[in-house]
């Protein structure tokens, strides 16, 4: 099979799948309204049909191609320098999902363009293009679609790779597709490759090595907030400032039910324990309310705008946007993901805020930047349940090993800060 006859398969089964996924988003939209909203992006109803003002509104300098809040919160530094060295450059940022959006908001206001990514098929994302007739466009991490390379090509559009990461179990999925992913890989001008491991993927997986740079993780160049000292005081009183405080950063589901055992462990030792439990998606906020309710454990939502009293052992962070601050209030964090096989989270926002980390066994999604943290002493691993109640224990019985875990992870983020300047030096041709 050719590659051109890979992508036409490729196209006729998105064809065929499309009523599922418009059927999936109106069902999602049941419990999160967002997704039932601006569908019409998705599919360019709009494209074409605007005035002339709205169609000079609706086009972009560059194009930045996300998916959800994990991509955007790595562009974010990115975007803050191309705003600042050029504040009138038009910037366009597409994603998936609602929290993505969301985020995206919540970081820049209307200073950044937000649309929802067109599906990938030809006659789609030729619309778009056309309607917003990008100089360049930047895809994050591991966000390569077919089509919309294709008919970027097509016109003659820059594309690059940026914060790009593959793991050995994505490689596989993709060398099985070869002659769909070989084509695509060299539709990229550039590929700005996390660690040499991820350079070495993209290159077997069939990217021109001259393409390929190692660059290092723009995540070592976040930029936080500068009254983040004060809100992150603020919130550690109403959790109480005595007491130990951990954070479950970006759970899932599989995942709470060990968290909360875990506590239950920590807190026959530590009675006045807190544990501030922080779902990764929005709409299951209720459903890890009911599973807290359930093991017996007292806690307040984040919600409800009021101080934990001390008899109640979880505080429910049902937020958006609020994660960094409760890192930057916690005495330790779990970074979730981990104990069940989804790849991990970002630890690193909870390195820069000086607090200890601890990992479950699945990171194969940051397996550099882990082995960074194990081996700087600034994170732990644990296995199950049994293991993590026993870590916590251990590091609120030794604050000093604490603190010395959280300076080693500061010094993480500092020692690997640049991969933002290397990348707007390949980007600036």
């Amino acid at each position: 099979m050719s590659g051109g006859m890979a992508l036409r398969l490729y196209t006729a089964l998105w064809r065929l799948a499309l009523p599922l996924v418009l059927a999936r988003l109106y069902w999602r939209g049941r419990t999160q309204p967002a997704y039932r909203q601006r569908i019409g992006e998705r599919l360019v109803w709009n494209a074409g049909r605007k005035g002339e003002g709205e169609a000079r509104k609706s086009k972009a300098d560059i194009w930045i191609h996300a998916v959800s809040v994990g991509e955007v919160q790595a562009a974010e530094p990115l975007i803050r320098r191309l705003l600042e060295s050029e504040p009138t450059r038009a910037i366009l940022v597409t994603t998936t999902t609602p929290t993505g959006a969301e985020r995206l908001r919540a970081l820049f206001g209307e200073r950044v363009a937000h649309h929802y990514t067109p599906f990938d098929l030809p006659s789609l994302m030729a619309r778009f293009i056309e309607r917003v007739a990008p100089r360049l466009v930047i895809v994050m991490e591991t966000e390569i679609w077919p089509n919309m390379l294709a008919a970027l090509d097509r016109r003659g559009i820059p594309v690059a790779l940026v914060n790009a990461r593959l793991s050995e179990r994505s490689a596989r999925g993709y060398a099985r597709l070869a002659r769909l992913t070989r084509p695509t890989l060299a539709r990229f001008a550039l590929i700005a490759a996390q660690a040499p491991a991820d350079a070495e993927r993209f290159v077997a997986l069939g990217a021109p090595r001259a393409r390929v740079q190692v660059m290092g993780s723009l995540k070592f160049d976040l930029v936080q907030p500068e009254d983040l000292a004060t809100r992150a005081g603020e919130m550690r009183r109403l959790w109480g400032e005595g007491r130990p405080v951990w954070v479950a950063a970006s759970t899932h589901e599989g995942e709470e039910i060990q968290v909360l055992q875990a506590h239950q462990r920590l807190l026959a030792h530590r009675p006045d324990a807190l544990l501030v439990l922080v779902p990764r998606h929005p709409e299951r906020f209720d459903t890890v309310a009911a599973l807290i309710a359930r093991q017996g454990l007292a806690f307040v939502r984040r919600s409800q705008e009021r101080a934990a009293a001390p008899g109640e052992a979880v505080y429910l962070g049902d937020s958006m946007g609020e994660l960094t601050c409760f890192l930057a209030a916690g005495d330790l964090a779990f970074i979730g993901g981990s104990l069940v096989p989804r790849g991990g989270h970002n630890p690193l926002e909870a390195a820069a805020s000086g607090i200890p980390v601890v990992l479950g066994p699945h990171t194969f999604n940051f397996a550099a930047i882990a082995r960074m943290l194990y081996e700087a002493g600034a994170a732990e691993r644990v296995e199950d349940v049994e293991t993590l109640g026993r870590c916590l224990i251990d590091l609120f019985d030794d604050p000093e090993r604490r603190a010395r875990m959280g300076a080693c992870g500061r010094d993480v983020v500092e020692r690997n800060r640049g991969a933002l300047e290397r990348l707007l030096a390949a980007l600036a041709p």
